[in-house]
């Protein structure tokens, strides 16, 4: 089957097409045949990059008004003769469309094929994520506009993973009103990540699926944690919002509630204002005062800049925090396992987060952490560590592929 598998943003349409299939997953046959990004969608100088697999990129700008308009784009350049694509030809060799969904709230435990009734639902979650799910609803009634219901379509949902928390990690102590009426709890985020790398780390091992206790660090400019008990998320480190936990690119993480009336009344602007601050122009940004590009941070803190080293130990410590708060609450981990843009090619932060914690039985081996650049899928802990440490590159377009074809075929997942 060939999956066009969707990541819709309020200003951008991202997109992989994927060829897989139930019998390739075992042996991780599956190919990208093609992938893209259109930024600035609503502007007349949209950003356009779109790229076969084996050929060179296309790149222009060009007037978008819309995600329909950006999806009609990528259909063009599909069907055009001079863009060859294996095994597509025109938009009836897409046998379905995989939707990458933010938020499905308590409603939705697991990907799901889109009819009116899913749609209604995922239109009720959107004052939990009011910054992701309208964005991709568009791009699912986008492809309704122009398809209809030749194609069908699947929503993945970034929650579903937590959806396992026990009460005790989802709620919060507050009137238990709140939550009975409005569904103030935690829902986490990152799921799709998450479980991709779990899933791998049993594959390496030769575990299934009840045997895998891990903790799994997603860190990229949205960074999470989560505690994967016996196969299933028992904690995780976002909530209502992807603004809890960590320290994160432009996003505070954990701060004392109190701070954001004490904004207020100091000036700083109305309630959204100040949220925006903490969304937008905190975290490493604002402690930096430089950038949110971990890269540009640690190039300054090792040219002595105050701010970018104050940066860099603030995240570091904060995921220590949770991994020893993980490791309590699970009784010991197996293994832990670093994922995304700096998960994956940080060096230096994987050194931060691991120092100190030999106590734990956490011994990271430094030249192994070295060599584990680029995207590599690696072991980087010593022989004698009592917890493996890995590196596992995430793949959450094959996960949302794999899951649309599950889905579409009626078959069981693998996570």
């Amino acid at each position: 089957m060939n999956v066009f598998v969707l990541n819709c943003g309020s200003s951008s349409v991202k997109f992989q097409i994927i060829n897989t299939d139930l019998d390739m997953f075992e042996t991780d046959s599956d190919r990208r045949v093609a992938k893209g990004l259109i930024e600035r969608v609503g502007k007349d100088d949209a950003i356009v990059n779109l790229e076969a697999e084996g050929q060179e990129p296309i790149k222009s700008i060009e007037p978008i008004h819309d995600h329909r308009e950006a999806i009609l784009r990528i259909k063009k350049w599909m069907e055009d003769p001079n863009t060859k694509i294996e095994g597509i030809h025109s938009w009836d060799d897409i046998h379905a469309i995989g939707h990458r969904v933010v938020h499905g709230g308590e409603k939705f435990t697991k990907s799901v094929k889109i009819d009116k009734e899913v749609l209604a639902q995922i239109e009720e979650c959107a004052d939990l994520a009011p910054l992701h799910n309208p964005a991709n609803l568009k791009g699912i009634y986008a492809c309704y506009e122009i398809f209809g219901d030749k194609i069908p379509q699947v929503a993945v949902f970034d929650t579903a993973f937590h959806s396992t928390m026990p009460e005790e990690a989802y709620l919060y102590a507050i009137p238990m009103e709140f939550y009975e009426k409005y569904r103030i709890r935690r829902y986490g985020f990152h799921g799709t990540s998450h479980r991709y790398v779990a899933y791998r780390y049993r594959k390496l091992v030769g575990k299934p699926r009840e045997e895998v206790n891990v903790i799994t660090l997603h860190l990229g400019n949205g960074c999470s944690a989560c505690a994967i008990k016996n196969g299933q998320s028992i904690n995780t480190t976002m909530g209502m919002t992807p603004l809890e936990g960590l320290i994160m690119g432009t996003r505070s993480g954990d701060i004392d509630p109190a701070i954001v009336e004490y904004l207020y009344n100091k000036g700083l602007g109305s309630v959204t204002d100040i949220f925006n601050i903490l969304n937008k122009k905190s975290g490493m940004l604002g402690v930096s005062g430089l950038s949110n590009d971990m890269r540009d941070i640690e190039k300054a803190a090792a040219e002595g800049n105050h701010r970018a080293q104050l940066a860099l130990k603030m995240f570091a410590l904060r995921v220590k925090k949770y991994i020893g708060a993980y490791m309590a609450e699970m009784n010991g981990t197996d293994a832990i396992i670093f994922t995304a843009g700096i998960g994956e090619n940080s060096v230096l932060i994987r050194k931060m987060i691991c120092e100190g914690l030999e106590n734990l039985g956490i011994e990271l081996d430094d030249e192994l952490n070295k060599q584990a650049v680029r995207g590599k899928c690696m072991k980087i802990s010593k022989e004698t560590s009592k917890v493996a440490i890995y590196v596992i590159p995430t793949n959450e377009e094959l996960l949302l592929a794999r899951d649309t074809v599950r889905v579409v075929k009626d078959a069981p997942r693998m996570w």
